[in-house]
């Protein structure tokens, strides 16, 4: 019965802990319901999106490639690259949960973004006790979870009847998001603007001779590639 009074515990503090993260969330996600939208994409695609990759960056990136006529591998490989950092994140917080059934850290680690991660890290060093209880993680994500994939129907749902004015500043949001992550690695890293100034300058170069979705991947393979050389001549 303690046992069982524990992980309630546990897992109510976790969404607890997360309603902020879930407060961000919404506007995020009604936007990105109401650009799918606009590009094309049906509130059933959406929402699927939503409920299958959970990440808003390459979600947005994506919405946009598939706008611009990128096929589907390019797509995929975009995405898997921009989110490749979540298996770093997830093997991070995996650690502290040896002993939970390997199907059920797979629910986990799907749950994993930046500001879930983030939160749990702290949460966690500030109550060590939380580091080996997945329900005090269940509950962080499943707050998050369910407030990304209820924004994007919200926003899939309401486009049509939204004010056309209003649309249109919605278009930005893709360019919104980035800077929004760009900024604050730069200030951690500065090596991050050569990273993206050297993506930037391929993409630029190879959208000459490839597709822009081809063109995307292989600037953010190269970038990172040239910003692992530059760290590693730095030392």
């Amino acid at each position: 019965m303690k046992l069982a009074e524990n992980l309630k515990e546990n897992f109510t503090t976790g969404i607890m802990a997360s309603i902020p993260i879930a407060i961000g969330y919404i506007p995020i996600s009604v936007t990105f319901g109401i650009v799918s939208s606009q590009s094309g994409i049906s509130l059933l695609q959406a929402a699927f999106m939503s409920f299958m990759v959970f990440a808003g960056a390459s979600q947005f990136m994506a919405v946009n490639m598939i706008s611009g006529g990128s096929g589907w591998a390019e797509v995929v490989l975009a995405t898997l690259v921009l989110n490749f950092r979540h298996l770093i994140m997830s093997t991070s917080l995996m650690n502290n949960l040896r002993d939970v059934p390997a199907k059920w850290k797979s629910l986990l680690c799907f749950g994993i973004t930046d500001e879930t991660f983030s939160l749990m890290y702290m949460e966690q060093e500030q109550k060590p006790w939380l580091k080996s209880s997945p329900d005090f993680a269940a509950g962080v994500i499943f707050t998050a979870y369910a407030s990304w994939v209820a924004g994007t129907i919200l926003g899939g749902a309401f486009a049509d009847i939204i004010p056309a004015s209003i649309s249109a500043s919605m278009s930005i949001s893709l360019y919104s998001m980035f800077i929004g992550l760009l900024v604050p690695a730069i200030h951690k890293t500065p090596r991050v603007v050569i990273i993206v100034a050297s993506s930037m300058i391929i993409n630029a170069i190879l959208g000459q001779f490839i597709s822009g979705g081809w063109a995307i991947v292989l600037a953010t393979l190269l970038g990172g590639l040239i910003g692992a050389a530059f760290e590693r001549g730095g030392e």
